[in-house]
């Protein structure tokens, strides 16, 4: 009979290590909300390059095992905690800026020069953001965004959390992690989220600020570019944006360096590998790691909750800011433009760009606007970082 007694002990020895036993809510609500954004990524297309890898890292992330038994990116020695590594270094934004670079047509804002002003005008999320959050850290402690030895550490956190606003991930990543590292996982899936529903948040914000005359507003083919300005443009613009703002280095450096290689004419190797396998495996690394650091031990507090709305709060704005900037415009401008573009000041390349596009042909299927508010994109672009470097010399 002992060898009964024996089997019987070993089944429940298995059944007690099972990850069934550690299963808590907090998990099963991660669990589910990882499956979310894989179903929005397969269904409804939404960002699915950056979607599929965090929804499944969340997925990674959060099963169940025993405290201490080493398998997520937070218990040193594991391959998840040195792939999170680039993350928390910032090695991997810069690398993401670099394929970006390399994928970036710059002859847009080249040939409108006007409307860069609208990328700067949708970073406005950022900064109101910003004040909203030193308001709700300094009201309530609960949230543990203020440290009372440490006077700069709530303002620290609002940048980090403003920064959402930009809908720029890798730029929230580099600016969290220098700035706020212990908010690094609610800012980086808030961020990655709100670019990945670009195509849910814009458009009833941008039709609710502007009326169906603004929306039909057709706007000029902008005029061609010299190849000897595609070149010179990311030199000149490094020089000039890291000589006002030295903390942008890290990033506008390898944005332009990478369009300095598509530019070039010469190196198209090095920009086809920089656009397509580097920027893919990067991604794969960053959204599977920044999914993984989920964990509902660790992320599931009021302070996330009140992150993640606050950057839908920065990221409105921000889009707000840029239509309403173009209204604006249009005041003092005798060739009006489509207030609609100014939405997609906001980084989110190059979907800001087409939902601005896909609402303007709702109201004139004739009207083709990509090639305009490509413009104030990758202006989005450059002011989402340089807003970034001002945060960084200022709090740092």
């Amino acid at each position: 009979m002992e060898w009964i007694n024996e089997f019987f002990r070993s089944i429940i020895e298995f059944a007690e290590s099972s990850g069934f036993v550690h299963l808590a809510w907090g998990n099963v609500l991660m669990i589910v909300i990882g499956c979310i954004f894989i179903f929005l990524a397969v269904t409804r297309n939404f960002e699915p390059l950056l979607l599929v890898p965090i929804g499944f890292g969340i997925i990674l992330g959060n099963m169940p095992f025993e405290p201490g038994m080493g398998q997520g990116v937070y218990d040193e020695g594991t391959v998840l905690y040195y792939i999170y590594f680039g993350v928390k270094a910032g090695i991997f934004p810069p690398l993401i800026f670099l394929g970006i670079g390399a994928m970036t047509d710059f002859s847009t804002l080249l040939s409108q020069p006007r409307l860069i002003l609208l990328g700067a005008a949708a970073q406005l999320g950022i900064f109101a953001a910003l004040l909203l959050a030193v308001f709700l850290g300094s009201q309530f402690p609960i949230l543990g965004l203020a440290d009372p030895d440490d006077p700069m550490a709530l303002l620290r956190a609002a940048a980090s959390i403003g920064i959402i606003g930009g809908a720029d991930g890798p730029t929230a990543i580099f600016v969290t992690t220098r700035l706020s590292p212990d908010l690094l996982g609610a800012v980086a899936v808030s961020a990655y989220s709100y670019m990945a529903l670009v195509p849910v948040i814009q458009p009833p914000i941008m039709r609710l600020l502007t009326t169906r005359e603004e929306r039909l507003i057709r706007m000029a083919a902008p005029p061609e570019v010299s190849r000897l300005q595609r070149v010179l443009f990311p030199i000149i613009g490094l020089l000039v944006c890291v000589m006002i703002v030295p903390d942008t280095l890290p990033l506008l450096g390898m944005l332009f360096f990478g369009n300095l290689l598509k530019e070039s004419g010469v190196t198209e190797r090095l920009a086809a590998t920089a656009r397509m396998p580097m920027i893919d495996i990067v991604t794969i690394l960053l959204g599977l790691t920044v999914g993984a650091s989920t964990q509902a031990s660790t992320f599931l507090s009021p302070r996330s909750v009140v992150i993640f709305a606050m950057g839908a709060v920065a990221f409105a704005i921000s889009t707000a800011g840029g239509v309403l900037f173009a209204k604006l415009y249009n005041v003092f401008a005798r060739e009006k433009i489509n207030p609609l573009i100014g939405a997609a000041g906001v980084s989110a390349v190059p979907m800001a760009a087409r939902v601005a596009h896909m609402v303007a042909q709702e109201e004139d299927p004739q009207n083709f606007l990509i090639w305009q508010a490509m413009c104030p994109n990758v202006a989005g672009v450059i002011g989402s970082a340089v807003a970034a470097g001002v945060l960084l010399v200022v709090l740092r």
